[in-house]
């Protein structure tokens, strides 16, 4: 079966070529053009994935992508403006997996949208169960995570971020080895995405997330998982 993607873009010719390339590369596609038919469609339907642009009509892309990630963990790629870093930092603070500025090349896009759905296919067909570092568990078949037997919401980005420190409590994983394995490839994009990452996931798995025990940062390195 086909993975179903959900296209938010509000300028038609934009759509209509990445609908045109998504459903050429074997995908099922349903676009929508305002952020309030975007949520509901998210919402109520059952998507693979959702490539979402941040300047929307009635409701921001933004706050689509807050709504979404409180109740899914749908994967979602943000477009943003070109050059718009503080663009792409909301949208990773609200929940996106990954972005991609505008203008952007639909092969960029197709191969983006490929990794995404290819890791995820990978982790359910891992067959790891569970993994514990002190109090945080992972539990890969669910893809959730738990701190002190309370559950805590992770995106699909944030969850592949744990698994990798968790595979080796520890040892420190620099910048760019964490954005490969995000990305599924050697050719990676902002390392500085990977501290936004990091900070969400801080503020859902620390006590303090100013003085963080868990998720270390080891300066000029990278970052590590302890147990606590």
């Amino acid at each position: 079966m086909s993975a179903k993607v959900l296209l938010v873009e509000d300028e038609p010719a934009i759509a209509e070529v990445v609908s045109f390339a998504l459903v050429g590369d074997g995908y099922a596609v349903d676009a929508v053009g305002d952020g309030e038919r975007a949520l509901a469609a998210a919402l109520t339907g059952d998507y693979d994935l959702v490539v979402l642009d941040i300047v929307l009509p009635r409701l921001s892309g933004l706050e689509v992508c807050r709504r979404l990630r409180a109740a899914s963990t749908v994967p979602i790629i943000m477009l943003t403006a070109l050059g718009g870093e503080l663009d792409r930092v909301l949208g990773l603070d609200a929940g996106a997996d990954d972005y991609l500025p505008k203008p952007f090349s639909v092969p960029e896009l197709l191969s983006r949208v490929r990794a995404i759905l290819r890791r995820q296919e990978l982790d359910r067909a891992s067959g790891a169960a569970a993994r514990r570092i002190g109090e945080l568990v992972l539990d890969f078949a669910a893809g959730a995570v738990t701190v002190d037997d309370r559950r805590v919401p992770v995106t699909p980005s944030e969850f592949r971020l744990l698994a990798l420190l968790a595979s080796a409590p520890e040892r420190v994983f620099t910048r760019h080895e964490i954005v490969a394995h995000l990305h599924d490839s050697a050719h990676v994009g902002d390392e500085r995405a990977t501290d936004v990452h990091v900070k969400n996931l801080r503020r859902k798995i620390e006590d303090d997330p100013a003085r963080p025990e868990r998720l270390v940062t080891v300066r000029g390195v990278g970052y590590m998982l302890r147990a606590v």
